[in-house]
């Protein structure tokens, strides 16, 4: 019997060109006489502008052309989703400013340097305003106000219905904490990049082509020509290789229709390559949540119920991070546990700051970390080892499928495995031995260990994918499907399932992606979607494909189809007879000679809708109670997605995952002055780690299949994030627990941390809870009962 290549290790087929310097990244294409762009940007977070003097810019060498607003024409954008009208985006400014970033002019010359040093002559006459960067602050009635039409700062928001009652009712213990998930940026290594061409391109038909670095070729196509009033169809969009996107390459930026939109008023090619500096005050960032977390428990454990107030930042325009707050963040707040009430109120608030959106989790790594920060303080609170804990209130096996008290259809799962593994991987009870040794005998140098358990969602909402499959003369194939990888390894997995399906080697089979010439739709590469929608619709093409062949075959060798099959060799044939098999490059010419391809394509749909993926991290730190510095020691990650079909691509996906997820807790963090001032905004300030800086890693799964679809896959790109923030947190603080510490906020940094070691050594700790702006919270509208006919959330 013919062995399945799936699951096992190959080593990724498309990193050989890149590793070999043939990458094709934007900033490589060499496009005839090609315009550069480059930007006015405020300096000021939020002033009127009352004059802009374009003349000498205008005048400068090789300058072909300065845009203002009014000049283009372009109307406001509202991005990829919508959240209030009122808070759309115009893509040069118009009126005022609203954050040190925002774009007022755009100069088109030659060269970039010409661009450049044009753009330092466009002088903007700036009337300042006061300025907000503070959620709380944000909610003054009586301060300053991005949208005055708006009437406040509130974007969007909704609370729970008053007759819900009282969570927490009936509680013997109330764990309070108020805590942050951080704003962060997401520094992808390349940043934004396009050139826009007007026209088509190797002689197609378009009004204009669009090189750009995106994760979805598609929805940059639809916003990109709904953003200059042009047909879609009459726009390609291509996107070659992406140095990254982790969320904030979803849809397309301001700049990206500004390009566009100058291309074509000028016929000429026109190339937008992102500073580093201009990435860190533009591109979205994300996370940026405040939360008040209360929960109820009875004596033995049992949680009662919880409560959570929270404040989404949007920045200055409203958009993606106040969806991701009001939505995921809310579905996946009963994480792993039988919570039998959830209150959860929640506004997205507007400050003069940039934009915020989706990264890496978008939505979920805040619901982990405030859930799994709230069940350590629980423990700590009833005296019960967290681990002990979080398995008595663990949604069992046998009560999937699960819908919580929220409304997530979670698929299947055993929460508890994932636990047991990393407990035993890490030798847990030595740890605890370990620790206690070092608080017994005074040493300076902690041991903490953090625990978390976590499930979280994955492909939501965007469950369909179109692919292709075609075999040619030569006897390989071409696979084309509407994802679009950055990183993730598409054409390596993607390319095994139809090489275990039909037979073909996996180096004679090519991957096309984000090409919308190529590619007539597809929904891109976010939400970890890819294996589950994008790789089943590869699978379905290429079953479809195979019984096409076994039809042809058995006709040619006059054999019942239903005893044709792929042999050892990778051809057809009959079974059990070895030498009738006819090759692939055979059947291919043999259906050409009829008319007909030996190929397909098809929409397919996960029917089942979201999958949910889970499983428990345990971080092993050592803080240094003189320093406040943490230095991580282990990190063990148990990460259930489902199948896996390639463990080394999964690894790789953990290992990244990780390292992100681990910086929101120890390093990074994108802060403004009081004014409005970005002061992180270089990779000086902005501390990403290297690998120097992180710990050994230790990533391993348990496999849970979904029945949502036939390859039984949940996401796995971003499931190392959700999991290890908060464990990693739970750790520093358990490290210098006995001190009486109960709480560090985001990031720990050493300056934090020794602060709160110093303020337990005075006596003068301070209490983690303060009161949530309920007075602003309680004036939002009620969310309306969950239609008992309609899907659940996330299908």
């Amino acid at each position: 019997m013919r062995g399945s290549i799936l699951g096992t290790e190959v080593r990724r087929v498309e990193d050989d060109e890149l590793m070999r310097g043939q990458g094709t990244y934007v900033d490589n294409l060499d496009i005839p006489d090609t315009l550069h762009a480059t930007f006015v940007r405020s300096p000021l977070a939020h002033a009127l502008i009352e004059g802009v003097d374009t003349s000498e810019a205008k005048t400068a060498p090789g300058v072909r052309a300065v845009y203002l607003a009014e000049d283009l024409n372009l109307a406001p954008q509202v991005g990829a989703i919508p959240l209030n009208p009122k808070t759309a985006r115009p893509p040069l400014a118009v009126g005022k400013v609203r954050f040190v970033g925002d774009v007022v002019a755009v100069v088109i010359a030659d060269t970039k340097a010409q661009a450049n040093d044009a753009a330092e002559l466009v002088v903007v006459d700036y009337d300042p305003l006061d300025v907000v960067v503070d959620l709380e602050a944000a909610l003054d009635p009586d301060g300053p106000l991005q949208f005055e039409e708006l009437g406040s700062n509130i974007a969007a928001g909704e609370r729970e219905p008053d007759e819900e009652g009282d969570p927490l009712e009936g509680a013997d213990v109330v764990v309070r904490v108020t805590m942050r998930n951080q704003r962060l940026a997401p520094m992808p290594m390349e940043p934004n990049a396009m050139i826009a061409i007007p026209g088509g391109i190797d002689g197609t038909d378009y009004d204009a082509t669009v090189y750009v670095s995106a994760q979805a070729a598609h929805m940059a196509q639809a916003l990109l020509a709904g953003g200059i009033g042009m047909d879609m169809s009459r726009l390609r969009v291509i996107s070659p290789h992406v140095g990254g996107g982790f969320g904030a390459k979803i849809g397309a930026q301001a700049e990206h229709l500004v390009v566009l939109a100058a291309a074509l008023k000028l016929g000429r090619p026109v190339k937008w390559i992102e500073t580093r500096s201009e990435n860190a005050v533009s591109m979205m960032h994300g996370r940026a949540q405040q939360e008040w977390v209360e929960m109820g428990l009875r004596q033995d454990g049992t949680i009662v119920g919880l409560r959570l107030n929270v404040l989404v930042d949007c920045g200055a325009y409203g958009g993606f991070n106040g969806f991701l707050g009001i939505v995921f963040t809310r579905m996946m707040s009963a994480g792993v546990y039988r919570i039998p009430k959830i209150s959860y109120n929640v506004a997205a608030v507007l400050t003069n700051t940039a934009s915020v959106g989706a990264f890496r989790g978008a939505g979920r790594p805040e619901a982990a970390e405030l859930l799994e920060r709230i069940m350590d303080m629980a423990a700590v609170e009833l005296k019960i080892d967290p681990a002990e804990l979080r398995r008595r209130n663990y949604i069992q096996p046998d009560e999937f499928p699960h819908t919580t008290v929220v409304g997530a259809p979670y698929d299947n799962g055993d929460y508890e495995l994932p636990l047991r593994k990393a407990l035993e991987l890490a030798g847990y009870e030595d740890l605890r031995a370990e620790q206690e040794r070092r608080r017994s005998s005074g040493d300076p140098k902690q041991l903490g260990i953090g625990l978390a358990s976590y499930v979280e969602v994955t492909g939501a909402g965007n469950f369909t994918e179109w692919a292709a499959v075609d075999v040619h003369a030569d006897g390989g194939a071409t696979i084309k499907v509407g994802t679009s990888a950055h990183g993730q390894g598409h054409a390596t997995s993607f390319g095994m399932i139809v090489s275990d399906r039909l037979g073909i080697p996996l180096e004679k089979i090519k991957f096309v992606q984000a090409d919308t010439a190529e590619v007539p739709r597809g929904g891109g590469t976010m939400g970890s979607r890819s294996l589950q929608i994008g790789g089943n619709a590869v699978n379905r093409a290429a079953e479809v494909v195979l019984q096409s062949a076994r039809e042809l075959a058995a006709e040619l060798l006059e054999a019942d189809v239903d005893d044709i099959e792929v042999s050892d060799s990778g051809e057809l044939g009959v079974a059990g007879v070895p030498d009738r098999t006819l090759s692939w490059s055979k059947l291919s010419e043999a259906a050409t000679e009829r008319g007909q391809r030996l190929g397909t394509e098809l929409d397919w749909e996960q029917q089942g809708g979201s999958t949910f993926p889970f499983g428990t991290h345990l971080s092993v730190v050592e803080v240094d109670t003189d320093t406040g510095k943490v230095t991580p020691l282990k990190h063990y990650a148990v990460d259930d997605c489902g199948r896996i079909l390639n463990p080394l691509i999964v690894a790789g996906q953990q290992h990244g995952g990780l390292a992100q997820g681990m910086a929101q807790t120890l390093w990074e963090h994108f802060v403004y002055d009081a004014d409005g001032n970005p002061t992180t905004a270089t990779l000086t300030d902005y501390t990403i780690p290297s690998a120097a800086d992180l710990p050994w890693f230790d990533v391993s799964n348990t496999e849970t299949p979904t029945p949502h679809n036939p390859l039984g896959a949940k996401g796995i790109g971003e499931s190392a994030t959700v999991g290890s923030t908060p464990a990693v947190h739970n750790a520093i603080v358990d490290a210098v627990s006995h001190l009486g510490i109960r709480h560090i906020d985001l990031p720990c940094t050493p300056h934090a941390v020794w602060r709160a070691i110093e303020n337990a050594r005075k006596g003068a700790l301070p209490d983690p809870w303060r009161e949530p702006p309920l007075a602003a919270l309680r004036a939002l509208p009620e969310r309306q009962p969950m239609d008992p006919d309609a899907e659940p959330v996330g299908a």
